[in-house]
Parts: structure tokens; sequence; C-alpha cells
């Protein structure tokens, strides 16, 4: 005889109190884990395809872990070394520019030349806060042994963890189906499909959407001209599973550093006035990269590869984002997906049977 509802209902209950207690408590402690078992469950339908063309797991996983590990060190030799080095010479600029956006608005408004106005009292207070915020920002990044140190921990557990995972998965997967209640075995296999198949759409499908976009982005952009266009692709490239906010970002990043860079300026040099025009092309290349972008994105990219039916609304996902990221920190924002993906399906669910109840039927007998 099944448990009564209200038993099964204070266990469950129980058992989520629990977990999230422990990933409160664990915090940053759970991330190599947690991006380890997210690696392992992206790679795993590629380690199944070669399980079926012949190869045993073992070999499936050796071979991804070669290939995995040659692309990383190509990103370490080609790529890592110029985003660093545009990430830092960006934060040492953000001062230039402003300063550079400062005379320019002061050219064009010569109000703003008075001491008591209140625009060049906010514009001074906001320069101020960049060089200070600015410096400190690259003197923490450079100087806390601390960051080094997660960076290598990371660098070594994480391709650790998600090794083991993979060879596991599926013994793993196997083992927690063996421990599901078996009175309720069909439904929560039903609802772990739906669950499997929304993250696959959009954790795989988003992902792959997000690095097309920001090779794209960050090859366009530094075809363009754009100083730093390699760290403004990157960034937008990685928000972009954020809905809106990746192309938002990126393209204000992307078209004020093009305005910085090709507005036209007055300098004094030898004693001679040089005016530079502005250079409305490159401007409007910038601005074109990125509408592009947002068109290849909307019409082809997700469509194809994530799909309309994935069931997280942005909204939903936004609001999962913001506050697993305040509760949980940045380990938050990593399960804020998944999790948000299940509480959908269950809702789904919950919402279907709620249906099917006499409490929104009521007493008729009509469907």
């Amino acid at each position: 005889m099944a448990l009564p509802v209200s038993q099964q209902a204070k266990y469950w209950g129980i058992a989520t109190g629990i977990f999230l207690v422990i990933l409160w408590f664990l915090g940053d402690v759970i991330l190599p884990f947690v991006l380890g078992g997210a690696i392992a469950y992206c790679l795993d339908p590629i380690a199944d395809r070669l399980e079926k063309a012949g190869c045993t797991r073992a070999i499936a996983v050796t071979i991804i872990t070669l290939v995995a590990a040659f692309i990383f060190i190509l990103l370490i030799l080609l790529v890592i070394p110029t985003l660093v080095e545009q990430t830092a010479a960006l934060i040492n600029t953000a001062p230039e520019l402003f300063d550079r956006l400062q005379s320019g608005l002061t050219e064009r408004f010569p109000s703003l030349v008075d001491a008591d106005s209140t625009i060049r009292q906010q514009l001074l207070k906001i320069g101020e806060t960049i060089q200070s915020k600015g410096g400190e920002l690259v003197n923490g990044i450079l100087n806390s042994a601390l960051g080094l140190i997660n960076i290598l921990v990371l660098l070594i557990i994480v391709p650790v963890v998600a090794f083991y995972m993979l060879l596991d998965w599926d013994n793993m997967t196997a083992k927690i189906d063996s421990m599901i209640p078996r009175d309720h075995v069909g439904t929560i296999r039903k609802l772990a499909r739906e669950i499997d198949a929304t993250l696959a759409s959009f954790i795989r499908g988003q992902g792959t959407v997000c690095l097309i976009l920001g090779t794209y982005y960050a090859a366009g952009l530094m075809i363009a001209g754009l100083n730093f266009g390699l760290i403004v692709g990157f960034i937008a490239g990685l928000i972009t599973f954020i809905p809106y906010v990746g192309a938002l970002v990126g393209g204000v990043l992307a078209v004020g550093l093009a305005l910085f860079q090709f507005w036209g300026s007055v300098e004094v040099t030898n004693g001679e006035t040089v005016t530079y025009a502005t250079n409305w092309l490159r401007i409007g290349i910038v601005a074109g990269i990125f509408g592009f972008g947002q068109f290849l994105e909307g019409n082809i990219l997700t469509p194809k590869l994530v799909g309309g039916s994935i069931g997280l609304h942005p909204v939903w996902l936004l609001f999962a984002l913001s506050v697993f990221g305040s509760l949980f920190g940045f380990v938050g924002m990593l399960v804020a997906v998944p999790v948000a993906a299940m509480i959908g399906v269950v809702a789904r669910y919950g919402l279907e049977r709620y249906k099917q109840s006499l409490l929104y039927r009521g007493l008729s007998r009509e469907d």
C-alpha cells in the first residue's frame, strides 16, 4: 500500500529543503562538480554515438577527451592571450574613452563647461568612479593569489570530474532510476524525459548558438577594425542565452566603442589644428554586424538549434537567474536553468492533473 499523499509530500519537502541547505552552505565549493557534470551531460550524446559506431565507452570518452584537450590547447595558444590582453587594455583605456566623451560633449554643448552644471558634476563623478574602480579591478585580478589558485583548481578538477562522470554516466542514471519509488516510477520517468528534452534543447542548442554568435561577432568586429572586437564578441556571445540582454549589452558596447574610435575629433599637432572627420561607414558597419547577428539568431539559429517549444519563457528564465543568482551566487546562476526547466515541467504536469481533477471540473460530467 502506498504512503498517503501528505506523508509523501512531507518527505519530498524535507529532501528538497536539505538539498537547498547543502547548496547554500557549500556554495562555490561545488562549482567544479557542477561544471564537470554540465560538461558530461552535454557530451554524453557524442559518447553514445561513438558507442553505436562500435567504440567501447572508455574508448569513446578517451577520444572526446583528446579532442577537447586539443581544442583547449589551441584556445590557450591563439585566443585566450589576446582575450586577456584586450580585456586589460579595455579596462585601462576606459578613463581615456570617458575623457573623450566628456570633451566631445563639452564641444557640442558649451553649457557643460560651467563648473556648476549638474550634468558636468555627474560626468566628473562617473569619471572618478571609472578610474578608481577600473584600477581596483585590474589590481585585484592580477594580484589575487586566491583567484589564481581557484582558476588552477577549476582547470584541474573540472576536466577530471567531467571525464569520470562521462565515463560512468549510464551507470549513474541507471542507479538513480533504480532508487525511484516504484509507485511513481512511470510518472517520474515521463517527467525526466520531458526535463531532458527541455535541457537538451536549451543547454546544448543555446550553447551552440552562443558559440556561433560569439565567433561571428568577434570575427566580424575585428575585421571591421574595431578595437577590443574580440572581447566585445566574447561578451556578446557569452550572455546571448539571456533573452535580449546579450544583444543589448553587446550592441551598445560595440557601437559605443565605434563612436569613440571613429567619431571626428580635433587635435593640435606641432602647433597646427588637425580635424578628423567622422567615419560613419565604419560605425554603420559595426551596427550592421549586430543587426545581421540578431537576424541570424532569431530566424535561423534559434529555430533550428533550440526550437520554439522548449518550455522556458524568457521572463521565467530571467526570474530564475535573478533569484538563484542572488541566493546562491555564481553556482546558483549555473543551476538556475536546469532547476527552472524542472520546475516548468513539473508545473505543466501539475496543471494537467488539475484540469482533470474535480477541483477544476466540479461535479459536471461534461468534458
